[in-house]
This record gives C-alpha cells, structure tokens and sequence, in this order.
C-alpha cells in the first residue's frame, strides 16, 4: 500500500511540472522554497493541437502586473498568454496578433500603474494592450524587430517611445503614437530610456557611461561615468532606476545625474517594485535580491532556476515578481518558465 502511495504522489508531481529546490541558508532550508515549471502544461496543449512553437522552444518572456498579479508569458510564435491564478493554468490572451520571441530582459515593458504592457519582439509582430491583456493594438513591423523599448506611460491612450532596434548597428527609433511610425535618431547605442518626447538617456556600444539628450536625439551629452547593464531604464514615483553590475542606478532629476541607491549589488534585470519605492527586487548572476528599505540593505531571496545562467547581461532571461503574493517568475529562451513561492 505505501508503495502505491508514493507512485501517486510521484505521479501527481509529475502532473504539475518538474519542482527543483535550492538549499540557500538555514533559515530557507526550514521552508518550502522551490523553482515550479509552470508552462509544461501549456506548451504540452500546444504540441497536442499540432501546433508549432518557434525558435528556440517553450518560453522566452515572461512580465507580471504589479497592481493585479496576473503573470504574462511568452511561447515563441505562439503569443502572449495570461494567468490569473499564480501561474497555475494560463489563457491566451493576444487574439493571435502578436509573434516571435523576447531576446532581452526589458522587451516587455509593463507599466508600474497596471493594465498597459508593451511587447517589443524579434522575428515576430510587436503591439500592446491598454487593458490588461483584453484587447490589443499592433505596432508597425520594423524588419526583425526590436531588443528592447522605452515608453513614457502618459495619462491617455497615446505614449511616446524610444526603441532599440535589433542587430542594426544599435540603431534607435522613436514614436510619438505607440509605435504607429518610426522615426531613427542614432545608432550605435546599446540601451534606451525616455522621460518625455524630447527627452531621453541611453548608453552606447563602444563608449562608457550614461548620455542624455534634451532636442530628442539631435546631441548628446555625457552625464555619468557610472556604466547601465540593464537595456532600459524604470520609471516609479518620478523616479528612474537602472540595473548596473554596481548597484541599482537611480536619477531623480528626468537623467540628469546618476547615483547608485544605496549598497552596491550586482544586478542586470529590473527592478520590480513592490508596494512602495522602498520594496524592490533586482536579479543578478547570483540570483534575486530583495530591499525593503530603499537599497540600504539587499539580501537574496532566491536563486536563479536550473539551467538559467546571465551570460550578457540584461540579454536572454526575462523576471517578474508578484509583491502581493511574493512569487518570483522567470523565463529563459528556450527553456521552460517557473515560478518560485517564497
């Protein structure tokens, strides 16, 4: 009979997705912290249906609404799906409108506010939803697609953008109307920001430290030696945040200077803010780091997943974080996505 017992328990494991675990401390050893597969199920119905899933298989995107919690995951060719359960079963949702995959960490651009997600894709068509998923505008094709975008989410329907075009000698692009038309202003830049339709920071391809531009690209002055890893820059409370291999960059003055915000911590994805300015996340090559005092202090709450590894950083992996429930998400190219229940 106990033999029979621990089949079905092996069975029902199985059911849900393959679970892995990473002893990290003491402390989270006395509790039940795991990596959990949680797009078996959906690609498996795919594959059923005869469907095929593009380059380089199972997932390649995943963001989270911060305000909601639902969790969006990208199947290569396969669009954009919803959970509103913690990634317990998933719907799609993009009424077969968008396509390819999310090459970095910051194709995907939620707005901190909720509802709005910009998808900026490669080798697949680009849109948006001001809804929560529930309809969907697209986006002008721009051959290949794009790496990552900047949007300056405004009050109406309408927000300015600033985009980083994919292997196009870091051409960027911008557009005054969600990506209707675009317009090049530059190349050889390696990442984007933007704070208003003239106003934009970046970082360049073969040049250290921050730009910034106030006549929407025409010129260009340094403003920091401090060197961005992340591929776009967040906006939260009037406040910019990017990823560095130093620290978490902040600018409270539209770019204009740079600080680190608070201890140093490598980190290359994000941040995901929690209820408040002070609660963050960051995701480095070490893992998750966690502040809930505005930077001051990090500590890691969870590793990365098996098989998941920073190579370049900001490139190939995509994170999310539900504040509300405190669940990590991940995706990598290629691989399967999980969720971590802290």
């Amino acid at each position: 009979m106990k033999v029979w017992l621990c089949l079905l328990c092996m069975l029902v494991l199985l059911s849900a997705g393959a679970v892995y675990s990473e002893d990290m401390s003491a402390s989270a050893a006395s509790g039940n912290r795991q990596w959990v597969d949680i797009s078996a199920r959906v690609i498996q119905n795919i594959e059923g249906e005869g469907k095929k899933i593009g380059y380089p298989g199972k997932t390649a995107g995943i963001v989270v609404d911060r305000i909601t919690g639902n969790v969006f995951m990208v199947i290569p060719d396969q669009g954009i799906w919803r959970s509103s359960d913690h990634g317990n079963s998933f719907t799609r949702v993009d009424g077969g409108k968008i396509g390819g995959r999310c090459e970095t960490g910051f194709s995907l651009n939620f707005d901190p506010l909720g509802k709005r997600l910009a998808c900026f894709m490669l080798d697949g068509q680009s849109g948006y939803s001001l809804d929560g998923g529930k309809t969907w505008q697209l986006m002008k094709a721009n051959q290949r697609g794009w790496d990552a975008g900047s949007i300056q989410w405004s009050g109406d329907k309408t927000a300015n953008i600033f985009a980083l075009r994919h292997e196009c000698g870091g051409e960027v692009y911008t557009s005054n109307e969600m990506g209707k038309s675009w317009k090049l202003k530059g190349k050889a830049f390696a990442s984007v920001g933007i704070f208003d339709a003239k106003t934009f920071v970046a970082t360049k391809e073969k040049e250290q430290g921050i730009f910034r531009t106030t006549d929407g690209g025409e010129s260009w002055t340094k403003v920091s030696e401090l060197q961005p890893a992340g591929r776009d820059i967040r906006i939260f409370k009037g406040a910019a945040f990017w990823t560095s291999d130093k620290g978490l960059l902040v600018s409270r003055n539209r770019g204009t200077t740079w600080s680190i915000h608070g201890k140093e911590v490598e980190c290359s994805f994000g941040p995901y803010f929690g209820k408040d300015e002070m609660h963050i996340v960051v995701v480095g090559k070490n893992g998750f780091y966690q502040t809930t005092n505005g930077g001051k202090d990090w500590d890691r709450v969870a590793p990365l997943p098996p098989e998941y590894n920073v190579t370049i950083p900001g490139w190939f992996l995509n994170f999310g974080w539900d504040p509300h429930a405190d669940i990590l998400y991940a995706s990598r190219m290629g691989k399967p996505a999980y969720k971590y229940q802290r």
